[in-house]
């Protein structure tokens, strides 16, 4: 088990964050033991928890407990204790291609997320740090790519299980908001044909059970030709097709990483911009602050001052229950 302090930057001073991983969790029923990072602010209690679902990028670490480093660093600083697993899609593990759910294991994922809400006394004695400093009745979930998939089931949506033809219905009720950064959209004739044919747990989401609030993120230059015939308005349709509460963040000049979410300095970051980054961490941090403590200002301050700025790194518009 490694452990490291990172000193990342919330509002006002650099507060340091000790980072924990692997915790591994003894997990019987699953190909291999569940593994997951675990990373806090060294100080302060009662700490709202993100469970972070990494995407299937094409490099070997990213996508795992060892990515995310931009995002998880901030949100740690910012006071939220941040969890993550390494999923069964994880290049890291080189599972058997044979398997039913291989490569992307979409239910599999999710159950990951509740593997580890059922085990939150497991973690917490791994880590003695957290010790009684966690908040267990305010947990959000965040994804990127198809983690944003991930989270999305884990929120409400539903979708044909392409495997018996029944509906799944994953939601997690102790899941009180989301994040969807670059989320997968509608499925049907807006789908390419590589993923209609490769992927056919896209083909029927249905959005409008998704009814726990979240926040959209999309980049309008994410074009995903590889998943979709439409372009970047198709990740936002988790926004458009999902009842209310929910808002949306349009980055502007943003492509798939958003400026580079996944980690530091990434060669598959198409439109690496720090500042971007930054921007995508405060104001989804900024969000969850609110919505997991009703009367918090920190999400109207954050889109007042973007709305406010001379050059916007996006914009926000949101829909009401």
């Amino acid at each position: 088990m490694s452990e490291s302090t990172h000193t990342a930057r919330a509002a006002g001073a650099p507060t340091p964050v000790l980072s924990i991983g692997p915790v591994t969790l003894p997990t019987p029923d699953r190909a291999v033991d569940l593994q997951v990072r675990v990373s806090a602010p060294v100080t302060g209690d009662e700490l709202p928890i993100i469970l972070l679902s990494h995407g299937h990028g094409p490099s070997n670490n990213l996508s795992s407990l060892n990515g995310y480093a931009p995002l998880v660093n901030h949100w740690a600083a910012d006071g939220f204790v941040v969890i993550q697993p390494t999923h069964l899609s994880s290049r890291t593990l080189s599972l058997d291609p044979a398997d039913p759910e291989a490569p992307l294991y979409w239910r599999s994922r999710a159950e990951d997320m509740k593997r580890v809400l059922d085990r939150l006394d497991e973690i917490e004695a791994a880590v003695p740090q957290l010790s009684g400093r966690l908040d267990r009745g305010r947990v959000a979930v965040a994804g990127h790519s198809m983690g944003a998939h991930t989270a999305s089931l884990l929120l409400g949506m539903r979708l044909t299980d392409p495997l018996d033809g029944t509906e799944a219905d994953l939601a997690e009720p102790r899941i009180r908001a989301g994040v969807l950064l670059a989320g997968p959209g509608r499925g049907g004739d807006a789908l390419s044909d590589i993923a209609a044919a490769n992927y056919p747990f896209f083909l029927n989401p249905d959005f409008s059970t998704m009814t726990t609030p979240a926040l959209v993120v999309a980049g309008d230059k994410d074009l995903s030709p590889h998943l979709t015939v439409l372009g970047p308005e198709w990740h936002t349709d988790p926004y458009h097709l999902s009842p209310g509460p929910k808002s949306l963040l349009t980055v502007f000049g943003a492509e798939h990483g958003l400026g580079g979410v996944s980690g530091y300095d990434v060669a598959e970051t198409t439109d690496e911009n720090p500042a971007r980054v930054a921007a995508v961490a405060g104001l989804t941090a900024a969000y969850l602050r609110s919505r997991l403590r009703p009367g918090d200002p920190a999400w109207q301050t954050a889109c007042d001052a973007l709305a406010a700025g001379p050059d916007p790194i996006g914009r926000v518009e949101s829909k009401a229950a």
